[in-house]
């Protein structure tokens, strides 16, 4: 099932990666513009989302540094959840 899905991933990669950084943009601006009033759970969740694309991007691609700098974004967006869900302090 990995190698279809990394096959499909492959073939699809510029709309999957576009798609991912239209969710990132959206996630920042949407913290922009509410401020204390955003819904953090969602904006931590679709954060974390679409650095998961990213990264597998950037892992299929063999990009080392866009691979870290988007499971930095997995791991920020993990805690980022923790703390909306007040599981963290």
């Amino acid at each position: 099932m990995l190698p279809s899905l990394n096959r499909f991933v492959l073939q699809n990669i510029r709309a999957i990666e576009m798609v991912g950084v239209l969710m990132r943009i959206f996630s920042f601006s949407l913290v922009s513009w509410l401020g204390p009033q955003s819904p953090f759970m969602f904006v931590w969740a679709f954060n974390t989302l679409d650095a998961l694309m990213l990264s597998w991007c950037s892992a299929l691609k063999r990009d080392p540094a866009y691979t870290l700098l988007n499971t930095f974004w997995i791991l920020v967006g993990v805690v980022g959840m923790l703390r909306a869900g007040n599981l963290l302090h």
